[in-house]
């Protein structure tokens, strides 16, 4: 069955190049063109994925996704004005995925589609298979993430960035490394998005009680701290 991918803008002909290359791609589209549709669409049609516009009428994307993110973890993609810079940074610390800023090639949004919908999709592993490090504990097969017993709710983008530093917990691994990891090679992505990432990552295991778990080392890259209880 194709992922449903939920389109959301307000300006018509990006809904029309943008829906037919989705389409083209395999997936099932679906369309809103306003913050309150988006939010109804999202509740109502359970997509797979959200291609969410900044500025919207109505409620802007931001709002839509601080919304969505109280009830669910759907992946979304921000399309943000290329001078928003503060907005991008803004979507990704409140849960988006990642961004496209416009005018953007459709073959290009096809691609982060695609790796956002990988990189989303549990890694089938036996249950056995949990990463451990400290207090931390994560469990591919059932996306669980906990810290001394306390759950910690992550996107599918945190998951995989944090499944990736505890694979190899006392290894540094470059920024670079991270971005391939997540959205595959040929795909530009900014150290920007990484940061925000990590930034979420770090925020949510300190509300768990986490005193250091990712720690820079600066000019390389990143590690796992410790993860003990603060």
């Amino acid at each position: 069955m194709p992922a449903r991918i939920l389109i959301v803008d307000d300006d018509p002909d990006i809904l029309d190049v943008t829906g037919f290359a989705v389409e083209k791609a395999g997936y099932e589209t679906l369309f809103a063109s306003d913050g309150l549709n988006a939010l109804k669409a999202s509740r109502q049609q359970l997509p797979d994925l959200i291609v969410l516009d900044i500025g919207l009428p109505e409620m802007d994307g931001l709002e839509v996704c601080r919304e969505i993110r109280k009830s669910s973890d759907v992946p979304i993609l921000f399309l943000t004005a290329r001078d928003d810079e503060i907005d991008r940074i803004v979507g990704l610390e409140i849960g988006a995925d990642d961004y496209l800023t416009k005018p953007f090639s459709p073959r290009e949004l096809v691609a982060r589609i695609k790796a956002i919908l990988k990189r989303s999709t549990p890694t089938p592993a036996p249950p056995e298979a949990v990463l451990e490090q400290g207090s931390l504990q994560l469990n591919a097969e059932r996306h669980l993430c906990q810290f001394g017993g306390t759950p910690v709710s992550l996107t599918g983008s945190e998951f995989r960035l944090l499944a990736t530093l505890l694979a190899r917990p006392d290894h540094v691994i470059s920024r670079t490394q991270l971005v391939d990891t997540l959205y595959g090679y040929n795909i530009h992505v900014s150290d920007r998005t990484i940061d925000s990432h990590i930034r979420n990552i770090r925020a949510k295991l300190a509300q768990a009680g986490c005193a250091e778990g990712i720690v820079t080392v600066h000019g390389v890259g990143l590690r796992m701290g410790p993860c003990k209880p603060a």
